[in-house]
């Protein structure tokens, strides 16, 4: 099956867990691998305004990828989207920081743009309101049924 990983946010403004982050560099090293970075420009999303905090101006996805796009909001980019279109995959791979939040966003701009988005449960934290990332699960699999572990992932590619 031709597919990609999208890890979403993985850097050091969220300070991931380090097992997040080992975990995803094993998974990138066996996959094409596309990164997003969340970089705060207030005029492109008012994080500061409306929330009260922002992310940085600068950083950095802690996890090696083929490509990387910087972000400014939940959602991924129209380039990012693109991208992934031009690759011809039959499934991406969705992993990252905040389930319920910028992973779940992911989902929904994947899903809009015609790809078949797929949860890797055990590779994703949710925010500080569920750092288990059980909510943000049960809505992709609400949303979009698709989901499996890294586990299952390097079963597959070994076969």
């Amino acid at each position: 099956m031709r597919q990609v990983l999208l890890i979403v946010d993985v850097q050091s403004t969220f300070s991931p867990p380090e097992w997040l982050v080992d975990g995803l560099r094993w998974l990138s090293a066996n996959i094409p691998t596309i990164a997003s970075v969340e970089l705060h420009d207030e005029q492109a999303t008012p994080f500061q305004r409306q929330l009260g905090w922002h992310p940085a101006a600068e950083d950095e996805s802690l996890v090696e990828a083929d490509q990387v796009f910087v972000k400014h909001g939940y959602g991924q980019t129209v380039e990012t989207l693109e991208y992934i279109k031009q690759l011809g995959v039959e499934r991406v791979l969705v992993c990252g920081m905040q389930t319920e939040t910028c992973v779940l966003a992911a989902g929904f701009a994947l899903f809009d743009a015609g790809l078949t988005p797929t949860l890797v449960t055990d590779m994703t934290v949710g925010s500080s309101l569920d750092r288990s990332g059980k909510m943000g699960i049960d809505l992709w699999k609400h949303h979009f049924r698709q989901v499996t572990t890294s586990a299952e992932v390097l079963a597959a590619l070994a076969m």
